[in-house]
Order: structure tokens, then C-alpha cells, then sequence
């Protein structure tokens, strides 16, 4: 297969992926982000479980200026999770020890942004869980 024939097939290929990309104005959430609803009583709440090296959900969508209440638990087992949210700036907005039995986390996110969510359990010699992939975003929105 000559050089020429080679770049077409890939210019062939590359045009439906193209196509399938959103425009810069659009911004839609991904399709596997859970978008948080706002309760009756005004707060947002979502269940968050911690396993072997996730979070699921690991993409969670919520608003600005409207408290947000996390239940979060982990798998049983013996590996101790815990669930860190940083603020854009870098400050920690939430830092929370996870156990079999759900914990109520509550708070106010203010600005829009993604916010890092992982686990900062490191065991010795060994990668932190967050290093072995136990992360996500909490991105807000206005």
C-alpha cells in the first residue's frame, strides 16, 4: 500500500469521528455523568459507592449554590477508602473516612468547576488508590 493510499484510509476514517464531536459553544454533560437532581426540599443527593479502585458513580453533575448531600459507603471488605473533593483552587472541600454503613457528607459547593473526587488511602510500598485509578469529577455547574 503506497504512502498516499495509506493517509487516504485515514482521512476516511478520521471524517465520522469528526462528525461525531460536539461543537465548541455545546457543552452537554457525558453520557455516563449522573446529573443530580434538585429535591423538593431544595438539596441535591446522590448515593456514592467506593470498591476496589472506583467510585461509582465517578462523574456526578450538580448545581452551584445549592447544598448537596453525599451518601457514601464502601464495598465490605478490608481495604479502608476514604472520599476527598477539592475545590478549583486546590482547597479541600471534602475529606471523609467511608464505611460499610452509609455516611451523610453535606455541603454548599459555590463555583462552578470540576472538582477533583478520590481516595487518598495510600498502603505502604504500594501506589496510592487514587494512582490505581479511584477518582472522579464532581463538576458544577451554574
Amino acid at each position: 500500500m503506497s504512502a498516499m493510499t495509506r493517509i487516504s484510509t485515514l482521512g476516511f476514517l478520521l471524517v465520522p469521528l469528526a462528525a461525531g464531536c460536539q461543537s465548541a459553544g455545546e457543552q452537554k454533560p457525558p453520557a455516563q455523568a449522573q446529573v443530580v437532581k434538585v429535591d423538593p426540599d431544595g438539596v441535591q443527593r446522590v448515593t456514592v459507592l467506593a470498591g476496589s479502585y472506583f467510585f461509582k458513580p465517578h462523574h456526578i453533575v450538580v448545581k452551584a449554590d445549592t447544598p448537596v448531600e453525599i451518601l457514601a459507603s464502601r464495598e465490605a471488605g478490608l481495604a479502608p477508602h476514604d472520599l476527598v473533593i477539592q475545590a478549583p483552587d486546590g482547597a479541600t472541600l471534602v475529606q471523609q473516612d467511608l464505611a460499610t454503613e452509609p455516611r451523610k457528607i453535606a455541603f454548599t459547593p459555590r463555583k462552578p468547576g470540576k472538582y477533583p473526587m478520590y481516595c487518598s488511602k495510600k498502603p505502604p510500598l504500594m501506589a496510592s488508590h487514587r494512582e490505581r485509578g479511584m477518582e472522579g469529577i464532581l463538576e458544577v455547574v451554574p
